[in-house]
């Protein structure tokens, strides 16, 4: 329906979208896209930089509330954006950031481009330029996209249309699945489903995870010993097991992914340790742990398995299930529940480059800083990190950042999933996991 300035690949590079290419200054302040020629919105208005920048303008306005303002913070303000022509679009950010192009991609997400005039509710003026228009949508049964006459990328898409359904839950879309009443799945449960005749599961290493955050300027966890204690009791292969059905990766406590180049190596694996957790909680002076743990609905079977986990080393732990528009409501500065408890489950999307996930969530003034963690070093060496170029200085900057995570461990970072699309191959073919869990539906066709 809508689409980006760029695509980002499976293998986490990016493709031409709308801009058909880019480039950056010497500095790496100073960013300029050039638009694909020839391309109109569903309506029949021509795509121009005009219309780009009144995209980025929204965006970047707090009072538009958009989750793509997160990735711009500290990087490009209200005002960056500016044209050049009818073609060409220039950004000019805060500070240096290399990465630049991926936080104008699908990379981050909502960062679609409008129409200049667009006025929000895209449900009920879906104008877009992708190749499927909205035709009806109903928040509590489903959408049904039909083709775009006016679409750009020439023979796509292959198929007539799409339908989507909405499940109140991840048995009943299963089982719809297994029986042909759904060809695909956007998003799978990897612990409900199996391949078995025509279904078959395609997967994919990804950066998709859960944040198990815990608030260090309040006790119990404002001792950086407890917080140890705590990611040494979890058996991290269970875990992968009984909430990922071994689909993923064993994270060690920092943000940095094994999918992303300058991810450490040399740092030693955590791993469940009974006994250090006792020593840990002596050396804190915490004779007996106990805490509350909030979460929705999304990751009950994670927090299930933390609680049993924890039990285990007599650690006890009580659950807070909360509906997510109430895990997720409230005042975001002040009291939202995602970022205010004493300890939580967050899920966070993949992102492609590691600035997606430290920046909001680890530096000093980070939007979505849970953990109330402040360590300069840390946002220091993120900066260097998203200012440099050569692969070696990278890899230098994300050794600090990721040594000092897994050694103050505001975050517990267990595993980071596996993505996995479930589909009916017998029906249809280009449906495939994707990393960020994107669905390029302009790719599928008929088997």
């Amino acid at each position: 329906m809508a689409q980006y300035l760029l695509w980002l690949e499976t293998d986490f590079t990016l493709k031409p979208q709308l801009a058909t290419s880019w480039s950056g200054d010497r500095t790496g302040r100073i960013w300029s896209f050039t638009l694909r020629k020839g391309v109109v919105f569903s309506d029949g208005t021509p795509l121009t930089s005009a219309a780009v920048k009144a995209s980025y303008d929204r965006l970047l306005d707090p009072k538009n509330k958009s989750s793509a303002l997160a990735s711009f913070d500290g990087i490009l303000a209200p005002g960056g954006v500016s044209v050049r022509g009818d073609s060409t679009v220039v950004f000019t950010l805060q500070r240096p950031f290399s990465d630049f192009p991926y936080l104008v991609s699908a990379a981050n997400y909502n960062a679609v481009i409008l129409k200049s005039d667009y006025t929000g509710d895209f449900t009920s003026h879906p104008v877009g330029t992708g190749p499927f228009l909205l035709q009806s949508y109903d928040a509590s049964t489903g959408a049904t996209l039909v083709r775009n006459p006016k679409y750009w990328e020439p023979g796509k898409p292959y198929l007539d249309g799409v339908k989507v359904k909405f499940f109140s839950d991840t048995q009943a879309e299963q089982i719809a699945l297994q029986s042909g009443d759904l060809d695909a799945l956007i998003l799978t449960d990897a612990t409900a489903i199996t391949a078995a005749g025509d279904v078959v599961l395609d997967k994919a290493a990804s950066t998709i995870m859960t944040a198990f955050t815990m608030r260090v300027d309040r006790a119990p966890f404002d001792k950086k010993e407890v917080r140890q204690a705590i990611a040494y009791a979890l058996d991290r292969p269970a875990l992968n097991a009984g909430t990922n059905n071994n689909f993923g990766q064993l994270g060690n406590d920092h943000l940095l992914a094994p999918l992303f180049s300058a991810s450490p190596t040399d740092l030693p694996q955590r791993a469940k340790d009974p006994a250090k957790v006792k020593a840990l909680l002596k050396a804190a002076g915490v004779s007996k742990l106990s805490f509350t743990l909030t979460f929705d609905p999304m990751n009950k079977s994670y927090a299930l398995v933390v609680q049993e986990q924890l039990r285990q080393v007599d650690i006890q732990v009580k659950l807070n299930e909360l509906p997510s528009a109430q895990f997720y409501g409230g005042n975001q500065s002040s009291d939202t529940p995602w970022l205010f408890t004493d300890a939580n489950l967050v899920s966070w999307a993949g992102r492609p480059i590691p600035s997606q996930f430290i920046a909001p969530m680890v530096t000093s003034h980070g939007v979505w800083n849970g953990s109330k963690y402040v360590n300069p070093a840390v946002d220091v060496a993120l900066k260097a990190y998203d200012a440099a170029t050569d692969a070696a200085e990278r890899k230098k900057q994300a050794a600090v950042i990721a040594g000092a995570l897994h050694e103050d461990v505001p975050v517990i970072l267990a595993v980071w999933d596996g993505a996995v699309r479930a589909y009916n191959k017998g029906k249809f073919q280009g449906v495939t996991a994707h990393p960020s869990s994107f669905v390029d539906f302009g790719s599928v066709s008929q088997a």
